[in-house]
């Protein structure tokens, strides 16, 4: 459903406002060599040294190397993901994971011959003595994790890729932070600002007309990190609200050093929020309906907007600032942004 425009006044610090116009958005594996071997007895005892170096060669060149082919070993024919257990086998000895067992309806991918229920124990004892490097080593991550541990951390990982906080519509790109920040600005046409303070006035022709998808979004730059100011209306139950709130390009951990407040009125009345941004790593449907940000019931939005309360006319206004330890005192105290 195309959606009405909003428009958006920011404010930067120390400049005076400047009118922007948004619009809605609705927005087969390689088989490994087979070697056949024929034994038969030496018509002299000289020929058994050179048997033994024969055989010697065949085996050394046959050998795996340690890490890299257990770990081509490891990995699924099918989905080609590492394989846990159970890791199932064919009569063939051809291996694949319990996922994909199912998948090729119990016929294996190699050989096609049926599987049966033939676990490969040795190849997970094999598994459970590597030692690996955390899939993102190549993002900066330094950790080396046992085989069955690696897929653990690498789930919660800090050098993992973030997911794009975009939020009108399903956008599958991951990337670091200057990645996002680029694909925001490129390719979701997402309006930058550089400082810690901001004053947004949305404007809606038809406020009653109120859709999961309206919404917006700013990103922020300061103290060297960037934040995104997401504005947007939704049913909450069976009343329709707007919604502000603020999410940090990084992680939570980080994100816990900073504060921000967000501040909505008009007639002598308004309303303040104050909070902390939460990560990107929370998806924005997760802050959303956790409330986590400043709420406007519909009435109060109209009455903030003045006139005959027919059009939205919202004006938003907010500051970030980052949270200091004092180490005399053992508390934050908050370092404005100049």
């Amino acid at each position: 459903m195309e959606l009405d425009s909003i428009e958006c006044v920011s404010s930067m610090d120390g400049m005076d406002e400047d009118e922007i116009h948004h619009h809605n958005l609705h927005h087969p594996h390689p088989h490994h060599g087979q070697h056949q071997f024929s034994s038969s007895k030496p018509h002299n005892g000289t020929n058994n040294t050179n048997n033994a170096n024969t055989i010697n060669n065949i085996v050394a060149s046959t050998a795996i190397a340690p890490a890299t082919s257990v770990h081509e070993l490891l990995e699924c024919p099918v989905c080609t993901n590492s394989m846990y257990p159970p890791i199932h086998q064919c009569h063939n000895g051809h291996t694949l994971c319990s996922t994909c067992k199912t998948r090729v309806h119990n016929r294996c991918p190699t050989c096609r011959q049926e599987l049966g229920d033939i676990r490969c124990l040795a190849l997970e004892k094999v598994a459970e003595s590597l030692e690996l490097p955390c899939k993102y080593y190549n993002l900066g991550c330094p950790e080396i994790f046992p085989y069955y541990s690696k897929l653990k951390h690498e789930a919660i990982c800090n050098y993992r890729p973030y997911n794009c906080p975009y939020a009108g519509s399903e956008c599958s790109v991951v990337g670091d932070i200057p990645f996002l920040v680029a694909h925001l600005r490129d390719d979701h046409k997402v309006d930058m600002h550089t400082g810690c303070t901001f004053n947004h006035r949305y404007v809606k022709s038809n406020p009653r007309e109120v859709e999961n998808a309206t919404w917006m979004l700013t990103v922020f730059h300061c103290f060297g990190q960037y934040f995104c100011l997401h504005f947007e209306a939704f049913q909450l139950g069976m009343a329709p609200v707007y919604m502000a709130f603020l999410r940090f390009m990084g992680d939570e951990m980080e994100a816990r050093n900073y504060s921000y407040s967000l501040e909505v009125g008009a007639n002598g009345q308004k309303l303040i929020w104050e909070g902390t941004p939460r990560s990107i790593r929370d998806s924005h449907r997760k802050v959303r309906d956790s409330h986590d940000g400043l709420i406007i019931q519909r009435n109060m939005a109209l009455f903030f907007s003045g006139g005959d309360r027919k059009e939205l006319k919202l004006r938003v206004t907010g500051r970030i600032w980052k949270e200091q330890q004092n180490p005399d005192a053992g508390v934050c105290i908050p370092n404005l942004c100049s």
